[in-house]
């Protein structure tokens, strides 16, 4: 038998294939649609995988990009709509991955979030040339994947790498939480880092010869290290760089999935800028080229793929007492902000850095006060028994040979995926954040109750009421569920 018909006879039924591209915006480019802001400096250009699996039938196309925070509503609709129809595959079969970079440019002029289109439908998606340029590029890229495929084994490895991040949710001593900002982090000395997870698992995908053909990396931390808000560059931040390492390495696209990042944080944030941002990609590389040293091929092969609609419970809204107190000081807060009062770094459990001026603070809490403003009117018109007490999110559960990927679509406490990782019966499981829209944070039971940004999310959301426990142990357990009926079908 000749090389090429023994590996015919043997090649895996999973087939995959996948193409990377490369934007780089202008600098005039919008860098939040939400405040008309402007790049102040174009650092890198900001890459985008595009890969195609098939299996017996079933095709998965998956978009991972370093464009971001979050995909809007709007956008997200219009992409895979628009992919779906382009494959010929459900558009439950499209999924986009953000690595929730804050370095990165608007695609829409009117792209709306998630969790700001729950009382008013989102409009269609009007993309800015940018947009415009990814959406076209995106295309032509999906396109040719089906003609790619190549018969592929699936390997994998779970790294470490424990210096650049930390748990950004702090505790004071009267009991109270607050966003732990990097000013904070360094009060409590010896590089404070908390508890945060160190995985950083690696699957390399191998043509029947042997060479990769494509790669997906993971890490848990919102890449931040570059970012300040009133100052914003363009830039791939630490996750893209570390990509880019491992690409150079196995000479093939490599894309990245986010972990469960809503209560972690990368280091220096407003403060490490892009040289520090490089070297912490770097750190995560080089934790990457160590886990390929012991990669390790899986027993199975194939492909499964599920989206599953999860119910979040949610809690009754405070009382009108507490609304109203709640809006004294509200508006207090943004009139001194307003007049440029240094004084203003806490209002109604949001605590903010001392970077940013006041009059960015007046206006990040200017957007806590519209929920107030629902709630006391649901109180006036007695209505508060009208809204849903539960959010759906649909999520998506993934078998691909050995590994396991959860997909939400928000930004999970650290504990959901670690529910997930931890109960999974697959030998590697990842579970992801940042999945096709971003319904914002989404606690754990262990953490309802507090008043911190993340925590308290709900009150920046258009308009949803508190979470109720379990809250997002729900998401973790019906991951966990499908993963263990996918292992009983092999």
């Amino acid at each position: 038998m000749s090389v090429s018909d023994k590996s015919k006879s043997t090649a895996p039924s999973l087939q995959l294939a996948a193409l990377e591209f490369k934007i780089t915006p202008d600098a005039e480019t919008t860098v939040d649609v939400r405040h008309g802001g402007k790049a102040t400096e174009i650092a890198s250009g900001l890459k985008t995988m595009v890969m195609m699996l098939e299996d017996k039938g079933k095709t998965l196309c998956l978009v991972t990009t370093h464009f971001g925070p979050s995909i809007p509503v709007n956008v997200s609709k219009l992409f895979r709509e628009t992919l779906a129809d382009d494959l010929d595959i459900p558009v439950s079969n499209v999924l986009i991955f953000t690595s929730h970079n804050h370095t990165s440019v608007a695609l829409a002029s009117n792209g709306v979030l998630t969790y700001n289109a729950y009382a008013t439908p989102a409009p269609e998606a009007e993309l800015l040339p940018v947009g415009e340029t990814f959406f076209a590029t995106l295309r032509k890229c999906a396109s040719r994947l089906r003609a790619m495929l190549v018969p592929v084994t699936v390997s994998w490895a779970e790294g470490s790498e424990d210096r650049i991040t930390y748990y950004r949710k702090g505790r004071r001593e009267n009991g109270t939480t607050y966003l732990m900002r990097e000013e904070d982090r360094e009060q409590l000395g010896d590089d404070f880092q908390g508890d945060v997870d160190h995985q950083a698992p690696i699957i390399i995908f191998k043509n029947v010869e042997g060479d990769p053909v494509a790669g997906l990396v993971q890490f848990t931390g919102h890449p931040v290290t570059a970012y300040h808000p009133e100052n914003t560059v363009v830039f791939g931040e630490w996750s893209q760089v570390a990509c880019d390492i491992v690409s150079g390495k196995i000479a093939a696209p490599v894309g990245f999935l986010q972990g469960c990042a809503g209560d972690v944080n990368s280091k220096e944030m407003f403060t490490g800028g892009v040289s520090r941002s490089t070297e912490f990609g770097e750190m995560l590389g080089e934790s990457y080229l160590e886990a390929l040293e012991s990669l390790r091929e899986s027993g199975r092969d194939g492909m499964d793929v599920t989206l599953k609609t999860v119910r979040l419970p949610l809690a009754s809204l405070p009382s009108p007492e507490f609304l109203n107190g709640e809006m004294t000081v509200i508006d207090d807060f943004m009139k001194r902000a307003e007049a440029g009062d240094e004084n203003t770094l806490e209002c109604v459990g949001q605590n903010f850095a001392k970077g940013l001026s006041p009059q960015y603070r007046a206006w990040l809490i200017s957007l806590v006060r519209p929920w107030n403003l629902w709630a006391l009117d649901l109180h006036e018109r007695e209505a508060v028994d009208s809204i849903d007490y539960f959010q759906e999110m649909e999520i998506a559960v993934i078998r691909i040979g050995d590994v396991g990927i959860v997909g939400l679509p928000c930004e999970p406490f650290q504990n959901i995926g670690r529910q997930i990782r931890e109960q999974s019966p697959l030998p590697l499981t990842i579970p992801c954040g940042y999945m096709n829209i971003n319904h914002g944070y989404i606690a754990d039971s262990e953490n309802l109750g507090d008043n911190e940004y993340m925590s308290a999310h709900h009150r920046y959301t258009k308009f949803r009421a508190p979470l109720k426990a379990p809250a997002g142990d729900v998401l973790a357990t019906e991951g966990v569920k499908r993963l263990k009926d996918f292992s009983h079908e092999l």
